[in-house]
């Protein structure tokens, strides 16, 4: 159904692996991001980066805009951002 966009609310339960963190680190250097950047990035295998994102995209915290592109889905409170900052690298919790 072309032109459907489903509205995503971020999961706040929802506990990131290591590898599904290394895949939203990058996503806060870059607005968008296409799966081959995520790979040249964080050096995972293909498989691993595309099971992230479906992952994450299921939990609402990130969304495919086009074919191979996605986002970060920024909630009202900004629950995406705040933990990618604190459970990031270089955080301090």
């Amino acid at each position: 159904m072309q032109g459907y966009r489903r509205f995503n609310v971020a999961n706040k339960k929802f506990d990131p692996s290591k590898q599904q963190r290394q895949v939203l680190d990058v996503f806060r250097d870059e607005f968008q991001v296409n799966p081959r950047r995520i790979r040249d990035i964080t050096g995972l295998e293909r498989q691993r980066v595309n099971d992230a994102l479906n992952a994450l995209e299921n939990a609402g915290w990130i969304e495919k805009q086009a074919r191979g592109l996605y986002r970060l889905v920024y909630d009202g409170e900004c629950y995406v951002e705040q933990t990618i900052q604190c459970k990031g690298g270089g955080g301090s919790e």
